[in-house]
């Protein structure tokens, strides 16, 4: 086996390590729904280590209150699948790690767990950038639908947020 996983992510992996580095970036992720797989991506990449600094899986609310300094607040009133948390989530790594990108993924990848305004497949990302003025909020929600399996919905969050992992200059 030449890779743990799918062919289209470690491409795209590749890609986000090879731009990244190329641009001087350090990157960092943190993440919920996707428990890890973005890292996991990342680090499928020979020589990732000089880009990608570290991965923050906050899968909880308490582990995104207490590594990420999320807001209990913003989690009580707007959920953790929210713009408002996945930015706060993305603004917490870029500080603890001291990168000069982060990008945070949360939402409710199935087959349970969805609401009436957050239905399963409902995922939101958000991206901080060193420099860069908080109020210049780079965020997403998207549903990739109830009708894909939770291996599908991760699948597609992974890559939008490696999407989201490349510099401007080369999307």
């Amino acid at each position: 086996m030449k890779n743990l996983l799918p062919r289209e992510l470690v491409a795209l992996a590749t890609t986000v390590i090879e731009k990244n580095r190329a641009a001087g970036r350090r990157i960092t992720v943190a993440e919920s729904c996707t428990g890890g797989l973005v890292s996991a991506a990342l680090t499928e990449v020979p020589g990732c280590s000089d880009v990608f600094d570290c991965g923050f899986i906050t899968y909880s609310n308490g582990a995104k209150q207490n590594m990420l300094g999320v807001s209990g607040d913003l989690l009580e009133t707007f959920g953790a699948v929210s713009i408002a948390v996945a930015w706060e989530m993305a603004q917490g790594a870029l500080e603890a790690s001291g990168c000069d990108v982060a990008v945070a993924i949360t939402g409710v990848a199935g087959p349970d767990g969805g609401t009436e305004k957050k239905p399963v497949g409902t995922v939101v990302f958000a991206k901080a950038e060193k420099g860069k003025s908080v109020d210049d909020v780079v965020a997403d929600r998207k549903i990739f639908g109830a009708d894909k399996s939770r291996a599908d919905i991760r699948l597609q969050a992974v890559l939008v947020a490696l999407e989201l992992l490349l510099p401007e200059d080369s999307e």
